[in-house]
């Protein structure tokens, strides 16, 4: 039996976006961390999808990271275009061109690998499902793995998401239901498979949008259009279709679109992968939580939020940055680096879940797409 203990000066827990920023920052700035995942492998998941990310949150963080450079090689070129669509398929507003370049489209994959290269090998634990965590003296922190094993930590982060088995050491909220569920899907070799929903998606981001309900999709690299769509249901709505069926799910979703074009049916209609439920979650707009010694969380493990304010990804990577930055600068004091962290975390999070909470709203009302055009109108008008 081995009885050998494994302690870390620092362990985060989760190797996301958030997480390997966090560790690559450190890394940057000579400070060791160990990394945990319980993903068996770095792709045993897919991690598609876009990312616009942003010029003063994941941007920033990519600086802090020393990869802005090689993150510039990863821009999808003309993923900044935009379609907005009513339900009788009418094009209410479309942006065709590559944008400004402060929100430039890369592969969440793609950026995740860019991170992940920038680490010393064996940084990063795989295949170590974290299942519990308790406090012991002077801010150590034991750490419990789904195979028994145990480790001790100087210092813990909860980098693990949505669902995160360190967020109860500092915090009782739990998230909660956001009223709207996704059902994701893709249609694969758009261009010579899929054509009329090609030139419905365009070349970048697709939003067609009713009350209550409707499809956001964006252009991959690989020209795969990723179809999210969205209805507003109650929380058991899902678990009412039998996603291993693949026409019964198209059958259960479209049954609310019946009154859609058809070109926009299509865009479920026509998948080639099966149908993905994820219902939406998220935890109280202003969570925060009284310092408690050696941990903290940063991402959707701080302040999950609906996607509706485009921040999730962005946010994740700049708590990594940040608490990296403010352990650097605070060497030898954790307690100040952690205090100086989640003061600027609080408000930043707060301020983005309230936008997020108020688009969610704004993207499914009575009138819409009315709300998010008035929406785009007032940011170029800002800009």
């Amino acid at each position: 039996m081995n009885t050998q203990h494994t302690h870390h000066p620092i362990a985060i827990i989760g190797a996301g976006l958030g997480g390997l920023t966090l560790a690559r920052v450190l890394h940057v700035h000579g400070i060791e961390a160990a990394v945990y995942d319980l993903d068996a492998s770095p792709t045993a998941r897919a991690q598609g999808g876009m990312l616009d990310i942003h010029e003063d949150s994941g941007q920033a963080a990519l600086h802090a990271a020393r990869l802005h450079d090689e993150f510039r090689t990863l821009i999808h070129p003309g993923g900044e275009a935009l379609r907005v669509l009513d339900r009788h398929g009418v094009v209410r507003m479309a942006k065709d061109d590559e944008g400004d370049g402060t929100r430039p489209e890369v592969e969440r994959g793609q950026l995740r690998g860019l991170l992940l290269g920038g680490l010393p090998e064996g940084t990063v634990r795989w295949g170590a499902k974290v299942t519990g965590a308790r406090p012991l003296a002077e801010g150590r922190h034991e750490v419990t793995l789904a195979d028994g094993s145990t480790f001790t930590t100087g210092l813990l982060i909860g980098a693990d998401g949505a669902w995160s088995r360190i967020r109860p050491l500092v915090s009782d909220a739990t998230p909660a239901y956001a009223g709207l569920s996704f059902v994701e899907g893709d249609l694969l070799d758009a261009d010579v498979r899929h054509p009329g929903s090609a030139a419905v998606v365009g070349g970048g981001m697709l939003f067609a949008l009713g009350e209550g309900k409707g499809f956001l999709a964006h252009r991959e690299p690989d020209d795969s259009l990723h179809i999210y769509t969205a209805l507003r249901v109650p929380e058991d709505w899902l678990a009412g279709i039998d996603f291993t069926d693949a026409e019964a799910s198209k059958a259960g979703v479209l049954a609310h679109f019946g009154d859609w074009d058809e070109s926009l049916r299509a865009l479920v209609a026509d998948a080639d992968s099966p149908l993905i439920p994820r219902a939406i979650h998220m935890l109280p707009v202003g969570h925060r939580w009284d310092r408690v010694p050696g941990v903290t969380l940063l991402g959707d493990a701080a302040h999950l939020m609906s996607p509706f304010a485009g921040e999730g990804a962005n946010l994740a990577m700049l708590d990594g940055a940040e608490l990296g930055l403010a352990l650097a600068a605070h060497s030898g004091d954790t307690e100040a680096a952690l205090t100086a962290y989640e003061q600027a975390l609080f408000p930043r999070s707060e301020a983005s879940a309230a936008e997020s909470s108020r688009n969610l709203d704004l993207c499914f009302r009575e009138d819409a797409p009315q709300g998010l055009l008035d929406q785009f109108a007032a940011y170029q008008q800002a800009g």
